[in-house]
């Protein structure tokens, strides 16, 4: 699959890895976090309005340790919570939406390898991160609406390799290993593997070619694969770890509902300071500042409950989905899938009704395009396009009416 006439490849690499530390708890995790926010937060709006690739950035997220959170004890990691993984990412969020969701594909990536990889495969993949590997993703395809995949891994006498183009692959640019997803013909079927794909690899083409008007820098364009040369050692089951409960799924979505809710956290303080300090009453409400305005906060009071309700359903899910992975069965799974699901439907309302009311709040003059206050309304309103939000009510009500468990899959 060659490159297209209008196409061109995206050659700039990442530094080599260097080992990172490992932080020894949540409020370890969460003060880096906090630090790096802050750092980040400084020229978010004039990355996003320059589409400036935050490739420093990236490299001081991971090399601060919080890309190898996730890495279990008995592998040399810290093994922290998933509550705490998600809200790394939504403080970082809070800060760059961008940046919240570049290692969202990186930290799936790592749950798949620990459910569905051989103890060779954990110890080098694991180790590989522990000295500074990030990784990738080369999940979805375009142009087929039974998401069906296309891409192949192809076992013949002169070696195995994959074939084929993925697009939406979140964090490649920025990734020394691209996990793709392919389908081998077993038996008259295709199973799904994921292949630790290194990017520099003979045959991996990268393509920044994503163009959303939201999350404009976390590289979720274009990766080719022509007949590229992978080691069995690079290939880790996946159809397996769906076929039987797991909480691949439920884990994966914390970690979004984390991006919403940190997008949504990072507008709502950027509203205050704008009602104090720069907004106008209505005429009709008889006040002479903008924060004594009844209407604007009874509006504020909404937007900080629904961040606060979706704050803690974020924490209660987490303690599912810590279940879910200690002991996972059809029962538990499902429990895990539907508190994630609660809190991704929360955090995605919360999240749209902060970025909104920045604007509206904000008045005429929070449209200016050199403040881009309006990226913490486009980032969440791209993200949120990720999975629909209807279908997470649709398996809640069914869930809590009649015991039905939902599908077994990354989207629920």
């Amino acid at each position: 699959m060659p490159l297209q006439p209008h196409e061109t490849a995206f050659t700039q690499a990442p530094a080599p890895p260097r080992p990172v530390p490992v932080l020894p708890d949540a409020a370890a995790a969460l003060a880096v976090a906090d630090r790096l926010a802050e750092d980040f937060a400084e020229a978010a709006a004039a990355r996003d309005l320059e589409r400036r690739l935050p490739v420093a950035e990236i490299a001081r997220f991971a090399e601060s340790g919080l890309w190898a959170i996730t890495v279990p004890r008995e592998y040399g990691g810290p093994g922290l919570d998933s509550a705490t993984v998600a809200q790394v990412i939504a403080r970082i969020a809070a800060a760059d939406g961008s940046l919240g969701q570049i290692p969202q594909n990186h930290f799936y990536a790592l749950e798949v390898l620990r459910n569905g990889g051989t103890e060779a495969q954990k110890r080098a993949l694991y180790g590989r991160v522990l000295a500074g590997e990030r990784f990738g993703n080369a999940l979805a395809e375009i142009g087929a609406r039974d998401h069906t995949r296309r891409t192949r891994l192809v076992r013949d006498p002169a070696g195995w390799y994959v074939e084929g183009r993925k697009y939406y692959c979140t964090g490649s640019l920025y990734a020394h290993r691209i996990p793709t997803l392919a389908s081998a013909e077993e038996e008259g079927r295709a199973v799904a593997y994921l292949v630790f794909v290194p990017r520099d690899a003979p045959g991996v083409t990268l393509v920044d070619d994503w163009d959303g008007f939201g999350q404009r820098l976390t590289g979720s364009g274009s990766v080719l694969f022509e007949r590229v040369a992978v080691e069995p050692d690079w290939v880790v089951p996946f159809q397996a770890s769906l076929e039987r409960p797991t909480a691949i799924g439920p884990f994966a979505q914390i970690l979004h509902a984390g991006i919403d809710l940190g997008i949504g956290a990072g507008a709502f303080a950027a509203t205050l300071p704008l009602v104090r300090d720069r907004a106008r009453p209505w005429i009709d409400s008889g006040v002479a500042r903008a924060s004594e305005d009844p209407l604007t906060l009874h509006a504020l009071g909404d937007v900080q409950v629904r961040l606060a309700a979706a704050d803690a359903l974020l924490a209660r899910a987490g303690r599912y989905v810590d279940a879910a992975q200690a002991a996972p069965d059809a029962d538990s799974v499902a429990a895990a899938s539907v508190a994630v699901a609660e809190a991704r439907a929360a955090s995605h309302r919360a999240g749209l009704l902060a970025a909104n009311k920045l604007v509206e709040l904000g008045g005429t003059s929070a449209t200016d395009r050199a403040e881009a206050l309006d990226r913490y309304w486009r980032n969440v309103r791209t993200h949120t396009l990720h999975d629909p939000v209807r279908w997470k009510y649709h398996w809640i009500g069914a869930y809590h009416l009649d015991g039905r468990q939902p599908p077994r899959h990354g989207a629920l």
